[in-house]
């Protein structure tokens, strides 16, 4: 072997063993990363914005893996989580669903009935009532004649709220009595009652002038008095 051979084979082993220390160098990052980043789990993201209190399904939602170590602890791994759930509040498109983002879906006990209403969105209640609130619910009657007078009734009292829906535009034509004419915008809010308070709050979405929710403080469940479940004008007098 003359020594440009020798030149030749020396180069050729110095170019396997940078090689070798090039792929080892690979390795050690490789090994680094992973011990940083450690191993990926399934986590599921939103497709589109979702409003709150909306029952959830999976198809709003896509699957995506990222490390472990990145998911906080109340992130949903699992999206048979989410059946019989409802958005808590308002979930934003390109969010990691969590835990924390819903709760179980109301639900109706033995005997009760679901019954929804529009309500007058001027009233105050968009935004103020959620599902599992409390309210009392008024109704105001014009008298039947001049020799009588004008009412306000508790016509139920501690109403489970169990959905609300969206601002909606009313059209003239939609309304079931003439107080609803001057309205614009209602919230159709569903409620969880018996068979004698669906009665009373069908009755009077048709026939009363008004019908208004008044929200019940948390935990409360103080009754009405009898004689506070009607009102005249004239008893101030």
């Amino acid at each position: 072997m003359n020594s440009r051979q020798r030149r030749g084979v020396i180069l050729l082993v110095l170019s396997v063993l940078c090689a070798l220390g090039a792929f080892a160098g690979v390795l050690s990052v490789i090994r680094d990363v992973n011990s940083k980043v450690g191993p990926e789990v399934t986590a599921y993201r939103l497709k589109s914005d979702i409003a709150p209190y909306k029952e959830l399904s999976a198809d709003q939602f896509e699957k995506i893996s990222m490390p472990e170590r990145w998911l906080s602890s109340t992130a949903v791994t699992d999206l048979s989580r989410i059946r019989g759930k409802i958005a808590v509040t308002r979930l934003e498109k390109g969010s990691l669903l969590q835990a924390d983002m819903i709760v179980d879906k109301p639900e109706l006990a033995a005997g009760q009935q679901e019954i929804a209403i529009m309500i007058d969105a001027s009233t105050g209640v968009a935004g103020k009532i959620d599902p599992g609130s409390r309210v009392n619910i008024y109704a105001t009657f014009k008298a039947e004649n001049d020799k009588g007078h004008d009412q306000s009734k508790v016509i139920v009292e501690n109403a489970r709220v169990i959905d609300v829906g969206k601002l909606t535009a009313l059209e003239p034509d939609q309304s079931s009595a003439d107080r609803r004419n001057s309205a614009a915008q209602a919230v159709p809010i569903t409620f969880a009652l018996g068979t004698a308070d669906a009665q009373r709050v069908a009755y009077a979405e048709s026939f009363a002038e008004h019908v208004r929710l008044a929200l019940v403080a948390g935990g409360s469940d103080t009754a009405v008095a009898p004689g506070d479940r009607t009102y005249t004008l004239d008893e101030d007098k």
